[in-house]
């Protein structure tokens, strides 16, 4: 409805394709987030932890529904006024991929340890 106010025009037509499908926040445990925010501050100390929402979409809200929490991460740091996220000539610095990928591989270790509840 909020689309069919602003377009305001009888020669657009909006059509809903499906329904939303809710999902339920997966919640910040400490057993989640404390081996983020540890990583984070071992590589890049001082970097606060934010949590945020993407405004994409991915299949999480299917594990989500089942009862299986869904996180994203990435470790990428990109320059503000370089910005080619999706889009033509789509880059990101060098060193910022190796940093994530060592990000994410000291993450998955930190994760799946035995002794992790």
């Amino acid at each position: 409805r909020t689309l069919e106010a602003v377009i305001d025009s009888d020669e657009v037509q909006i059509t809903p394709v499906a329904a939303a499908k809710p999902s339920p926040p997966s919640p910040l445990s400490a057993e989640v987030l404390g081996p983020i925010e540890a990583i984070t501050e071992d590589m890049w100390p001082g970097v606060p932890v934010i949590p945020s929402m993407s405004t994409g979409a991915t299949d999480g809200l299917y594990l989500r529904n089942a009862g299986i929490p869904v996180y994203g991460v990435s470790g990428l740091f990109g320059d503000i006024n370089d910005n080619r996220a999706h889009g033509q000539n789509e880059r990101i610095n060098i060193q910022s991929f190796y940093e994530g990928q060592e990000f994410l591989y000291r993450l998955t270790q930190a994760l799946s340890r035995a002794d992790v509840p």
